[in-house]
């Protein structure tokens, strides 16, 4: 598989975006975290090209418009990985889980047909390979704590702040 690798400044640090040869996002990692991102790619795709490249203009303004607000912008940005099926399936619901919200792993367990999972559906939170995008920051502790985050959690209170700000949800 061949991809390129944009190195693009957010505002909360720069971020690794991989994009395949019809733009469409493989990886949204950060930058501090690229080993995390290259293990996951071979995990995916075993044998894989990377060439520094420009993402889309498309996947940059999604961004951009996030980051100065218009949070929903993200579902605009087209994704895919070869993660397991039950993988596949955890990542789609974590990008049903509305803006500025979070929801905790067993309650995301239950969402996905596979209640008491809740280790499973970390396990999978663990191994998204495309941060931000598909938002594993909104899965929380059923404590209400946050928990780990490969971006840490730093940058996952950020995002999670971030989204409340801008979201419209009614009282």
């Amino acid at each position: 598989m061949h991809l390129q690798l944009e190195r693009w400044k957010s505002p909360m640090t720069t971020l690794l975006l991989v994009t395949d040869d019809e733009g469409i996002v493989r990886a949204l990692d950060f930058a501090q975290t690229e080993d995390r991102m290259h293990r996951l790619l071979r995990l995916h795709y075993g044998q894989y090209t990377l060439r520094d490249g420009a993402a889309p203009a498309s996947v940059k303004t999604a961004l951009k418009s996030y980051f100065d607000g218009s949070i929903d912008a993200l579902d605009e940005i087209q994704v895919a990985t070869n993660g397991t099926p039950f993988q596949r399936k955890v990542w789609k619901a974590l990008r049903d889980i509305p803006c500025g919200t979070t929801t905790h792993y067993g309650r995301l367990a239950t969402e996905v047909g596979h209640p008491g999972a809740s280790r499973a559906v970390g396990a999978a939170n663990g191994a998204n390979p495309i941060g931000i995008v598909v938002p594993c920051h909104r899965v929380i502790g059923a404590s209400g704590k946050l928990t780990g985050y490969a971006g840490g959690l730093s940058h996952k209170q950020w995002l999670l702040d971030h989204e409340r700000r801008y979201a419209m949800i009614p009282s």
